[in-house]
């Protein structure tokens, strides 16, 4: 058991390189199955999620190799199509696989995936989409098959899901004919996404507006990719310099993917400098309220929103918070509360009343990104905070007492 112990009170200062995005290689790593040769794809953080991604992958026939940040994928002698559930289960994104395998072999055995409890996460978007290309549902869910093979369609999302969009993207692209998604999620993964299979050979375009376009063809080859900054991880960082009144620049960012969250920073007070791939935050004290609400990209991102909260709990003022993603994405606001945050919950919103500092003690990560955001509360409060259920944490963030650490927060990571 691991837990991490945090020392608040030292301003994060000095220079750090933003890792690639989880939300980003997780796809890519799905659609690396349908190709027929190698591919090579860098900036792959060292985190459990990928970790759990590979297995799933050898576990289908797939060889891999690990050099550093970069992967070396080869899905020629894949050759299986059932999934354990045990695998299906450790993650949310095992749920790409689906539209992969069914690309590859029109067949699929898989169980519902896992993932962080943020709140209802179903899959019948995904199911939607694949059924219109042709794929068949057993009873028992996901004994999966396409007997007839896929072939494009038309498809609606009523919610423009990112792993229902994706999903469908990995399905069509070998599927005969034309497949168009509309009210297509618009994230800036999905564009990741969308160059990866571009330089497989697949046809896809409109990736980052409502529209995609796919048409399919016969082979995927291999390629040679390199992952996007992740956008969460950056907005974690630029968040906890500003309540610790640090000075941090951060390298290897996509300025762009972070506008609403430069714009929010920017009404708390923080001073913001944007440069090619880096930014320059300075925090200032005392920070503002602000209000926030979450929404599909490229409004405020759900996966922000514990880090925001934390960081308005010591602003002065009041603040609103308003969940309109997840259903049950306040579970870590107990947590925050242990900490000395003023906060009360009414159906989707939280409003937060800002106290002068927050003090350290024991808590838990309730999922990957409230344990991100109780990780920069404890840098910023007063004595010491002991994090628990550091696996969440791990899922997406490579190392994060490192990555603090080097900036000058007192946080070490202990084994019990």
């Amino acid at each position: 058991m691991e837990k991490l112990v945090i020392k608040g009170g030292n301003p994060l200062k000095g220079e750090v390189n933003i890792q690639g995005a989880k939300n980003s290689v997780l796809p890519i790593l799905a659609a690396s199955l349908l190709c027929e040769g190698q591919c090579i794809i860098h900036n792959v953080p060292i985190i459990t999620d990928v970790d759990m991604m590979l297995e799933i992958l050898r576990s289908l026939g797939v060889i891999w190799q690990r050099q550093g940040h970069t992967l070396i994928v080869d899905s020629s002698k894949a050759n299986k199509y059932q999934i354990d559930d045990k695998l299906m289960r450790s993650m949310r994104s095992s749920i790409f696989l689906l539209g992969a395998l069914l690309g590859r072999f029109n067949n699929a055995l898989v169980s519902r995936p896992g993932g962080c409890d943020i709140g209802e996460r179903t899959t019948d978007l995904h199911e939607k989409g694949l059924k219109s290309l042709g794929a068949q549902f057993g009873e028992k869910g996901y004994m999966v098959k396409a007997p007839n093979g896929l072939k494009g369609a038309e498809v609606y999302l009523d919610y423009p899901s990112v792993g229902a969009t994706e999903n469908i993207m990995l399905a069509a692209c070998k599927a005969k004919g034309v497949t168009v998604i509309k009210n297509a999620a618009r994230e800036p993964e999905i564009v990741d996404l969308q160059m990866f299979l571009n330089k497989m050979g697949a046809k896809v375009s409109g990736a980052g507006t409502a529209e995609i376009r796919i048409i399919g063809v016969d082979k995927l080859n291999g390629c040679e990719h390199r992952i996007i900054p992740d956008r969460i991880v950056a907005g974690t960082v630029l968040l906890a310099t500003a309540m610790t009144k640090g000075d941090v620049l951060l390298k290897d960012v996509i300025p762009e993917h972070l506008e609403l969250i430069i714009i929010k920073l920017r009404e708390m007070g923080a001073d913001i400098a944007i440069g090619e791939n880096e930014i320059r935050i300075k925090g200032t004290y005392p920070l503002k309220p602000v209000d926030i609400r979450t929404a599909p990209y490229p409004g405020f991102p759900t996966d922000m929103q514990p880090i925001m909260m934390v960081g308005l709990a010591i602003a002065e003022g009041t603040s609103i918070v308003t969940e309109n993603v997840f259903d049950a994405r306040f579970k870590h606001v107990g947590e925050f509360r242990r900490m000395g945050a003023d906060i009360k919950i009414s159906n989707k919103t939280a409003v937060i009343k800002g106290v002068k500092r927050l003090i350290g003690t024991y808590v838990e990560a309730t999922d990957l990104r409230a344990g991100a955001a109780l990780v920069i509360g404890g840098l910023a409060g007063e004595n010491t905070t002991i994090i628990e259920k550091v696996e969440h944490i791990d899922r997406g963030y490579e190392k994060i007492e490192e990555l603090f650490g080097r900036l000058g927060g007192n946080i070490i990571r202990i084994k019990e």
